[in-house]
């Protein structure tokens, strides 16, 4: 780039801008702040007497920064990534949130057939795949499994895919998706079976809870193998919460005569007694206690 004159640059002719190439100009023009302020003017009007810079009746104002702020979150943002978390499948969460979509699909396929979802006509439940002790065994025993993804009302369905989220948030890392899988299909048609024992005058049942039950044995037993998957401090707040949920369901069944509590005793066993007799999943390490 070429020096400028020495001679003033406030009195500098026009015919020494004039003679500038274009790119000296947009070099005086862009650094004006290196140079007297007559330079940069001057610079400037004849990069706009040649239809280079359009002319400007004001001087620009300053440009204004703002504060840089994020994007705005859309409305219901937090609950679409929450709905995203418990729903949405990603690794080492892929078996909880496909037994969430087949107990939701179950219970919505129950309505699509006519039946009343806030409360379910036994009928529509055994016409359905109730567990029916007339017709469970020994002639139709697959109703043992899709007792477990049908639901006696609204209720009686978001308290068990709440459990169902919370055992599967815990559990699932640990023990992999597809074992947690078995798990619950096993412990729900043992939960079955026993309810069809125990009530030996005949019973109609449905629920996921003998299943779910299955994931508290299964966590419980997981627990006391691999204790190392967790810091003290977290093995002494799991263990006392899964406890403090598990004792209160059986003890609120044992109070409400529409509660299968030996579903939930037969799906917690199994759960329990595959956890202790099953090996530590593949790649599975145990790491320090803290």
């Amino acid at each position: 780039m070429a020096a400028l004159p020495d001679s003033d640059p406030a009195t500098a002719p026009a015919a020494l801008f004039a003679a500038k190439t274009d790119a000296e100009l947009l070099y005086l023009a862009r650094h004006a702040a290196e140079y007297p302020p007559a330079v940069g003017q001057a610079a400037v009007r004849e990069l706009q007497r040649r239809g280079l810079v359009p002319e400007l009746t004001e001087p620009p104002a300053p440009p204004v920064h703002p504060v840089a702020a994020g994007p705005a979150a859309p409305a219901g943002g937090g609950l679409q990534r929450t709905l995203e978390g418990v729903f949405g499948f990603r690794a080492g969460y892929r078996a909880t949130p496909a037994l969430l979509w087949l107990n939701l699909v179950g219970f919505l396929g129950l309505g699509l057939g006519g039946a009343n979802l806030w409360q379910p006509a036994a009928a529509d439940l055994i016409r359905w795949g109730s567990n029916f002790s007339p017709l469970t065994l020994p002639g139709q025993p697959w109703r043992l499994l899709t007792s477990t993804f049908l639901h006696g009302g609204v209720g009686h369905l978001l308290l068990n895919m709440a459990s169902l989220v919370f055992l599967g948030l815990l559990t699932e890392r640990l023990t992999g998706s597809r074992r947690l899988l078995g798990v619950y299909l096993m412990c729900g048609v043992t939960g079955s079976l026993a309810s069809l024992w125990w009530h030996s005058q005949g019973v109609n049942s449905v629920g996921a809870s003998g299943a779910i039950f299955g994931l508290y044995g299964l966590l419980l037993a997981s627990l006391v193998r691999r204790p190392g998957a967790f810091s003290r401090s977290e093995r002494y707040t799991v263990l006392l919460f899964v406890l403090y949920l598990m004792v209160g369901s059986l003890v609120g069944g044992l109070q409400a005569h529409t509660t299968d509590n030996a579903a939930h005793v037969g799906g917690l066993l199994t759960g329990a007694a595959l956890g202790a007799v099953l090996p530590p999943p593949a790649g599975s390490s145990p790491s320090p206690a803290g």
